[in-house]
């Protein structure tokens, strides 16, 4: 096993770049009704804390109990502590930096990244502040965790990173289960599907006479009495492969924080706008409670027929990219306030929808018969509660909902204009920072639109629905645009896109994603509705202005992608980093000096890396060859073809030499810490709500986990 060259890599921001998630005027605009459905619904995701934590690693929950005792003891007066433990004031900060990106990310791992971040000060400055605070250093010996939880784990480089067990990787979706292999937790999973119960809020424990524990997350310790999602069943003997081996249904995992949880959806319900939120409450509160993912499912369908609440609310087991395995989901809760003014762009683009949906580079036999219209909301975010917040979310990911009743997209408007004064921007030109910086808003949330609504609001997969039925003619099936002939492949009863794509579904769709986007911005009409231009192709105007800084965009963020690729693993970390990578590579491929990286090089190093882009063949060259990428990438996931899409993806995400050794070094040297949010609490005082904000410091951050009391 490989020592890990340079802890330096793993070390946490210093400073970390925090900025404030402002969403006051918009909260106070509320009802009094209304913000006690908010607060309900807020609380409920915050007390799902714990589960995020337990998650990550097996000492996350620890260290975050770590963090709050040190505030609680001191009353957040932390040059008291840093007196009564004699450290120094950058050991201080250090630790406040590293507490800061931690409780940012819900964890000692990145979110957005997947590989562990440690402190930059020594561990006697754990030690010391253990010893000042009795409560703390009571919380690690409690957690069974020893300081050196904290720091790089030399022995196991592999840990360093989130992934399956036998890869030597961490994860704790498979507690408890070293010896656990990848074929064992698939073979699981196909079980899983013939029996209908599915995986998103479970975890998969491997016992020691090599049996298996399906931990179902639930506040009863028991399955309700008619029954689970399978049946009265809780013991199952398996086949195939695991033959003579059992599977028992195991309840109450996260027992604690589910029955709290499901307590305040209730009172979340007590406040509802309508009968059908009521009704989604009451769903919620079943599956919370029971385990069930079939209550979470109608929750679901009650969620996007909701059309157009004031009140946007998300919560329950919901994003597969953290479990190696792609199948099982982390705790995220989402409570958020819609923006009427900026929600009429992304609905005019609703409306559009039907006539963009034939420009993409497939027949009709690869899309979905009927576009199903979304509600397509533009929200200004009051809580977010996971391991990172993203610009944009497009849900439910349940494919027959999607299919059958339809699907929302919303844009998160603070999240996307939240920006750190001075922000660095590396690997833009000069020549192109001006126009980069006047219009990198408006593109991403172009690119952010376009991407949740036509991204993964297309394509249809092609189905043998049950025995002998297919949502497409079998007797004559169409033919693949990639390779002119009849398909031969497609998913059988019982699969779903992630169970047949396994591990790399998650970034292949965002690829898919990204690269409608990329597409269908060069489309000016589409332009003309988020307000630029008139509709006409105008490269020169603001339109074309939009248009080549998203490209810009796409092209940085391939090249910043490699920071998220392990040389040592040789394995990606983040989905959509490891996706513009091979858009980048896309662009560089394209041929006719379309693209290209620019650097200085001395003594066998990279300075000065910037991208290049030739502006006036975007149109022509850049969207061909991004079109002829996506037509792969989506025929092969409508046909599940997964032996083609997987050489595809390899091939296109693959880091050669240059780019491990000459181009990550020049990124890491260059690259800027992500943004943490400092996020708003609310507090309930005799039926009313009151919202208390926080400052966008290090201070600030834990003081603001302090007071949530989860």
């Amino acid at each position: 096993m490989h020592e890990i060259d340079d802890q330096s890599q793993y070390f946490a921001d210093a400073p970390p770049t925090i900025v404030p998630l402002l969403v006051k005027p918009h909260f106070d605009a509320l009802t009094d009704e209304q913000k006690l459905y908010a607060h309900h619904v807020s609380r409920a995701a915050f007390l799902g804390t714990r589960i995020v934590l337990r998650q990550v690693s097996p000492e996350s929950e620890g260290i975050f109990d770590f963090i709050l005792a040190l505030h609680d003891a001191y009353h957040g007066n932390w040059p008291n502590l840093q007196k009564a433990a004699g450290i120094t004031d950058q050991a201080l900060q250090d630790f406040l930096s590293y507490a800061t990106q931690f409780l940012g990310n819900a964890g000692n791992y990145k979110g957005f990244g997947d590989s562990k971040f440690i402190p930059r000060c020594p561990q006697e400055t754990i030690d010391a502040l253990a010893s000042a605070v009795p409560k703390a250093k009571e919380v690690l010996e409690k957690s069974n965790i020893s300081v050196a939880a904290f720091y790089a784990t030399t022995e196991h480089p592999g840990q360093m990173h989130l992934g399956f067990p036998d890869k030597g990787h961490l994860t704790t979706y498979y507690p408890d289960s070293p010896d656990i292999t990848q074929d064992e937790i698939e073979q699981i999973s196909d079980f899983m599907a013939e029996k209908k119960l599915l995986p998103e809020n479970t975890r998969l424990r491997k016992t020691e006479d090599g049996n298996f524990q399906l931990l179902i997350a639930s506040g009863l310790a028991k399955p309700p009495p008619e029954g689970g999602d399978a049946g009265p069943e809780t013991v199952f003997d398996l086949g195939g492969k695991l033959d003579g081996k059992k599977l028992e249904l195991v309840y109450g995992d996260h027992i604690e924080e589910l029955a709290k949880i499901a307590l305040q959806i209730k009172k979340a319900g007590l406040n509802a706008a309508n009968d059908r939120q009521k009704q989604m409450m009451d769903e919620y509160a079943k599956s919370f409670g029971s385990g069930s993912l079939n209550a979470f499912k109608e929750s679901q369908k009650l969620w996007v027929k909701d059309i157009g609440p004031t009140v946007e609310t998300n919560i329950g087991f919901i994003e597969t990219y953290r479990d190696p395995a792609n199948v099982r989901a982390e705790w995220e809760g989402l409570v958020a306030m819609v923006n009427k003014e900026r929600t009429q762009a992304f609905q005019k683009l609703v409306d559009a929808a039907p006539s963009m949906i034939p420009k993409l580079p497939w027949s009709r036999d690869f899309e979905k018969d009927t576009f199903q219209a979304p509600d397509f909301t533009s929200l200004e975010v009051l809580t977010f509660n996971g391991s990172g917040i993203p610009a944009g979310i497009n849900i439910p990911n349940y494919n027959d909902i999607r299919q059958e009743i339809g699907f929302k997209n919303v844009s998160l408007g603070n999240v996307l204009s939240a920006k750190a004064p001075n922000e660095p921007i590396p690997f833009i030109h000069p020549r192109d920072l001006d126009v980069y910086q006047a219009n990198r808003d408006q593109a991403f949330e172009v690119q952010v639109g376009i991407h949740e609504l036509l991204g993964h609001g297309t394509g249809k997969l092609l189905q043998e629905t049950e025995q002998g039925k297919y949502n497409f003619d079998i007797s004559n099936p169409p033919l693949s645009p990639v390779t002119n002939k009849p398909i031969t492949t497609y998913y059988k009863p019982g699969q779903t896109w992630s169970s047949v794509f396994g591990g790399f579904s998650a970034s292949y769709e965002e690829c898919r994603a990204e690269c409608v986007a990329m597409a269908l911005s060069c489309d000016f009409s589409i332009l003309h509705i988020f307000g630029f231009g008139d509709g006409s192709t105008d490269m020169h105007g603001k339109a074309g202005d939009v248009l080549y800084t998203g490209y810009l965009s796409m092209a940085r963020a391939g090249v910043a992608a490699v920071e998220f690729w392990d040389p040592q693993s040789r394995k990606w970390g983040q989905a959509h980093m490891q996706a513009r990578f091979s858009i980048l590579k896309t662009f560089l491929a394209a041929g006719e000096g379309f693209a290209a990286l620019d650097a200085a090089e001395e003594d066998g190093h990279l300075s000065d890396l910037t991208v290049r882009l030739d502006r006036a063949k975007i149109l022509t060259v850049g969207r061909k060859a991004v079109e002829a990428y996506l037509q792969k990438l989506h025929v092969f996931k409508c046909t599940a073809d997964y032996e083609a899409g997987k050489k595809l993806y390899e091939e296109m995400t693959h880091v050669d030499e240059w780019w491990a050794t000459k181009v990550r070094p020049e990124v890491l040297r260059r690259k800027t810490p992500r943004k943490v949010f400092v996020q708003a609490n609310t507090v309930e005082k005799n039926g009313k709500v009151e919202l208390k904000e926080y400052e966008p410091t290090c201070e600030g951050m834990v003081q603001s986990w302090a007071e949530r009391g989860v």
